[in-house]
């Protein structure tokens, strides 16, 4: 009981929120928190209190910007994320974690630098993606008389995952063929470019990293990815080296899936 306690309380004593979930389960303790993982925090008082009143509560921490997201390789009697997973790590899109912590599952959650990114799931991969809006429990807690245990840790890896690129990477979507007399050279660059000087936030940077990657499956060189962005709105975090990064990226996901 005092392994709950003490792991919530040494959390929240780093500045990572924490909040209870109810025994055995990952549905956070209603009658203490009403409004789940909005209500996580990092008060020494309160989590006292909160584990003193039940002291086999799991321990549930946010995902995203602020505390870390979480790469979720799930393992299931219809199929595991293990396939998925060896893919990915094989095409290099998986860089280091900072912490693997194995699953009641038989899976693992990754732990990468917190980001802004929406939770997402690929349920046909059984890989899931927890970042803004989301929680997972963290080591002690028990789901189903199975404990989430700490593999690793690697404190001085602070890379971030990419998400739009994994699923782009696991779920492509299907080649956009641009019309011959919308598109002077053949690749949809122009079409493509018309396209992207219309976009606002949100969603610049992704829909730039689709486009080009629709163009480089058409033919298109990586200089001339480079011709998608020059009409595009910058500013509010967004910029042309940010920009010029993203279709680099693009070049290197698309020519590597086509190898």
């Amino acid at each position: 009981m005092a392994e709950m306690l003490a792991a919530a309380l040494a959390l929240a004593g780093r500045g990572v929120p924490v909040f209870p979930c109810v025994p055995n389960g990952k549905r956070p303790l209603g009658r203490a928190v009403p409004h789940g993982y909005l209500d996580a925090t990092t008060d020494i008082e309160l989590v006292s209190r909160w584990w003193t009143a039940e002291p086999m509560a799991n321990v549930a921490a946010p995902t995203g910007t602020g505390t870390w997201d979480a790469f979720d390789v799930d393992v299931k009697p219809t199929g595991t994320g293990w396939p998925a997973f060896n893919r990915l790590k094989a095409a290099g899109l998986l860089p280091e974690p900072f912490m693997v912590v194995s699953t009641p599952s038989g899976g693992i959650h990754a732990y990468y630098v917190g980001t802004g990114q929406a939770c997402g799931s690929l349920k046909r991969h059984y890989i899931d993606f927890k970042g803004a809006g989301g929680y997972v429990l963290v080591p002690p807690s028990v789901v189903d008389g199975r404990p989430y245990t700490l593999i690793s840790e690697r404190p001085h890896a602070e890379h971030q995952l990419n998400w739009w690129a994994v699923r782009e990477f696991l779920d492509p979507p299907k080649p956009v063929r641009a019309a011959p007399t919308r598109a002077s050279n053949g690749t949809g660059i122009d079409h493509l470019a018309v396209f992207l000087s219309g976009k606002t936030r949100p969603g610049r940077n992704a829909a730039l990293f689709w486009a080009a990657c629709r163009a480089c499956e058409n033919g298109a060189s990586e200089a001339e990815l480079h011709e998608l962005y020059r009409s595009m709105q910058f500013g509010d975090g967004f910029d042309e080296r940010q920009a010029a990064r993203t279709v680099a990226d693009a070049f290197r996901t698309t020519t590597r899936r086509s190898a």
